[in-house]
């Protein structure tokens, strides 16, 4: 593994940093870390659960498509008095 590969791994493993934007009042750092605390868990949750269904579903027309009419009985014949 060359030194390029490495950085391009130390890269991809590490986190993207956090930006928070104050705009009125002066938090603590430990007020601003739970608020950061808390929004990562929320968005590591509903991310986990955006997962697309892999089965695709059937379209609208498909539901409401329904049989015009019951399949035909051919042990009949073509009229009344077949037989």
């Amino acid at each position: 593994m060359s030194a390029a590969d490495t950085s391009v791994d130390a890269a991809a493993a590490a986190p993207a940093t956090v930006r928070v934007e104050i705009r009125s009042g002066d938090p603590t750092p430990e007020e601003l870390a739970a608020v950061v605390a808390v929004v990562t868990e929320a968005y590591t949750h509903e991310a986990a659960g955006a997962i697309a269904d892999t089965e695709p579903r059937p379209s609208a027309w498909r539901i409401s498509a329904r049989s015009l009419r019951a399949p035909l009985r051919r042990e009949i014949g073509w009229g009344r008095f077949g037989g």
